[in-house]
């Protein structure tokens, strides 16, 4: 496949994703009957439903929650909402390339909001 020109791009949550693919697959299947899904595409769909946690709408409340603190960047803040980290061990892990280090009270801070979620 050959892409010419990118017309928008977003940081999507992996239940998001799983949400659109499911659109995806209950569009596919209405239009062409029973017809076989594409490697590609049963690929993704299932990977979705693996990884994906929790609603679309409860993710994307997580990363507006998340990018109101300091030095929540979207990439992150996506990342902590697929992952859910619990330990303060887990949210260091996610900040390990990052070129600062969280102090506790930020720590805390990010597993209040992943934890009310």
């Amino acid at each position: 496949m050959i892409v010419k020109s990118v017309l928008k791009e977003d940081l999507l949550t992996m239940a998001e994703v799983k949400e659109i693919l499911d659109e995806v697959k209950s569009k596919r299947a209405s239009e062409a009957g029973e017809e076989e899904l594409g490697y590609e595409l049963r690929r993704a769909i299932r990977h979705a439903d693996l990884f994906a946690t929790g609603t679309a709408e409860e993710s994307r409340r997580m990363v507006t929650d998340l990018l109101k603190l300091e030095k929540i960047t979207p990439e992150i803040a996506v990342k902590i909402a697929d992952l859910r980290p619990r330990t303060k061990d887990e949210l260091r892990a996610l900040y390990a390339k990052e070129r600062f280090t969280l102090s506790e009270e930020e720590l805390d801070a990010i597993l209040d909001v992943v934890l009310r979620a």
